[in-house]
């Protein structure tokens, strides 16, 4: 088996960002929950219209980052009705929710002490592994 590639936990969360957007995920949101948590350093969350958009872009952020870095996540979760799906990577968690869910649950609102990473940091951050050509 192929060895894992090391990158920052900023960094693939940055990248996990952008793989979500270039799939139109909605809302996309990262927060450095480093400081206030010992879950993870990062949390990625975006919002999905739905739950089949919801499986879909998880099994996206799952299948780039393998080929990518040839890193699987620690785990994951999702319920049955594909409305809340999560893939722990360890230092990165990321929550891809139907955005019903994420109205419902604001996962931000609970994490509101944790820093927030720009939008214009991380596209900066991952510009390189954009599918699309900056213009």
């Amino acid at each position: 088996m192929e060895k894992e590639i090391e990158i920052s936990s900023e960094k693939l969360a940055s990248i996990i960002a952008r793989v979500l957007d270039d799939r139109k995920a909605k809302d996309i949101t990262i927060l450095n929950i480093g400081t206030v948590s010992v879950l993870a350093d990062y949390f990625v969350i975006c919002s999905a219209d739905s739950s089949t958009q919801v499986r879909a872009l998880s099994n996206n952020v799952y299948a780039k980052i393998k080929e990518l870095f040839n890193r699987i996540p620690n785990g994951e979760e999702n319920d049955m009705k594909n409305r809340w799906n999560l893939l722990d990577y360890g230092d990165v968690i990321v929550h891809v929710l139907h955005r019903e869910e994420r109205e419902t649950y604001a996962i931000e609102k609970f994490w509101n002490h944790a820093y927030k990473v720009s939008e214009e940091k991380w596209m900066e951050d991952s510009k390189e592994y954009s599918e699309y050509t900056e213009k």
